[in-house]
């Protein structure tokens, strides 16, 4: 199977979750007319009734599953929530990937569809373990816009009942073209005084970011890289670690199972980078997720996986079959008419805002507007 097949095949599979799914939206049941009695039973039997220690709340909001490959045995978790007011106007927001820290803010604003992608991330999964290989994309900086893709695809020839009236896309801190994330990553942690000029100077000597195979000397030069990173998290460099060893799963000792480009991914360091947030969140996430009567109240796990559930799987770790940059299909979508917004955080070492500048430097749209002051709605 080739790249650009493996790409398809990804983005058709969540779009298949997105029509299974748009039922239980109840924005776009206007567009798609009334349920059928069997689609009214499945969408209640996923109807989450009372999730462990979550206080009384004022939105439904359902979980399970969607197959999406019968005879593979594949299936995705969802996690759905109604807007709090009047959901059947409301869009709906499709989530696929990291933490929401303002999760009210949101749920006012929009239906929540949350979604555990690929196969072998989270609760989904698949009953034939070679699947996994299929799916060589596991970062938003390129399924969002490939699934972008195929409804917009989708859309030129589809029927109006079966049309999704879809607006556009927003990813974050993401992973678009290897070139210019991998030297990003580095020219960030040098303007960030991460590293020293020396091993600046070496990691750009010895590193040819345009190619896939690590020289020996780019292999030491990153081992030096990473050990820099044990004690800071590269997700967030002013982030306190979680230092809690109470925990089996210590911020601090707990390694990134994250993904990386495709050249560092061959590096085995890379997955042994502490990782977090805030700064024991995640522990405390995995802790809860992980809890029998939580999982049970989700419908999540039905099959047993072998695995317990984390913020960030290491049963999809390396790859070779990922295309090397999104932007052609950004170029595509953007000329389509689409509306799209590419954010980053200034804090982020893993996908830092320099690797997002030279990402839309390379992209090179045309700047309707120059750099300007940004200011939220209290003017701050």
């Amino acid at each position: 199977m080739g790249v650009s097949e493996i790409s398809s095949s990804h983005a058709h599979i969540l779009l298949v979750l997105l029509f299974a799914l748009v039922g239980v939206a109840v924005g776009t049941r206007h567009q798609l007319g009334q349920p059928s009695r069997e689609a009214l039973s499945q969408q209640e039997a996923d109807r989450v009734i009372r999730l462990p220690g979550q206080p009384l709340v004022d939105f439904r909001q359902y979980a399970g599953y969607v197959t999406v490959n019968e005879s593979h045995g594949r299936a995705l978790f969802y996690w759905f929530f109604e807007a709090t007011e009047e959901p059947e106007k409301k869009p709906l927001l499709l989530w696929l990937n990291g933490e929401i820290k303002d999760h009210l803010q949101l749920s006012a604003a929009a239906n929540l569809l949350f979604v555990e992608s690929p196969v072998g991330v989270g609760f989904s999964y698949t009953n034939t373990s070679h699947d996994i290989k299929e799916l060589g994309d596991t970062i938003t900086g390129h399924y969002v816009p490939q699934l972008a893709e195929a409804i917009f695809d989708n859309n030129k020839n589809t029927s109006k009942e079966d049309y999704i009236n879809f607006k556009g896309f927003m990813i974050g801190n993401a992973l678009m073209d290897d070139e210019t994330d991998q030297k990003g990553l580095i020219d960030y942690a040098w303007d960030h005084a991460v590293i020293s000029d020396q091993l600046y100077e070496d990691l750009k000597r010895e590193c040819n970011f345009s190619k896939d195979n690590l020289s020996d000397g780019c292999n030491t030069a990153l081992s030096q890289y990473f050990d820099v990173y044990n004690y800071i998290d590269m997700y967030s460099l002013y982030t306190p670690m979680c230092v809690d060893n109470s925990s089996s799963s210590s911020r601090q000792l707990q390694v990134i199972q994250g993904t990386a480009p495709r050249l560092f991914s061959k590096f085995e360091g890379w997955h042994k980078r502490p990782a977090g947030y805030d700064p024991c969140l995640s522990t405390y996430t995995e802790e809860y997720m992980n809890r029998q009567d939580v999982q049970e109240a989700l419908h999540a796990n039905v099959t047993k996986i072998p695995y317990t559930w984390t913020h960030c799987s290491d049963h999809i770790t390396f790859w070779a079959d990922s295309t090397d940059s999104i932007l052609p299909v950004i170029r595509k979508l953007v000329a389509g008419g689409l509306r799209i917004w590419i954010f980053s955080g200034d804090t982020d070492g893993r996908i830092p805002v320099t690797a997002t500048r030279y990402t839309l430097r390379k992209l090179g749209l045309k700047t309707i507007e120059e750099w300007s002051r940004w200011y939220t709605n209290n003017k701050q």
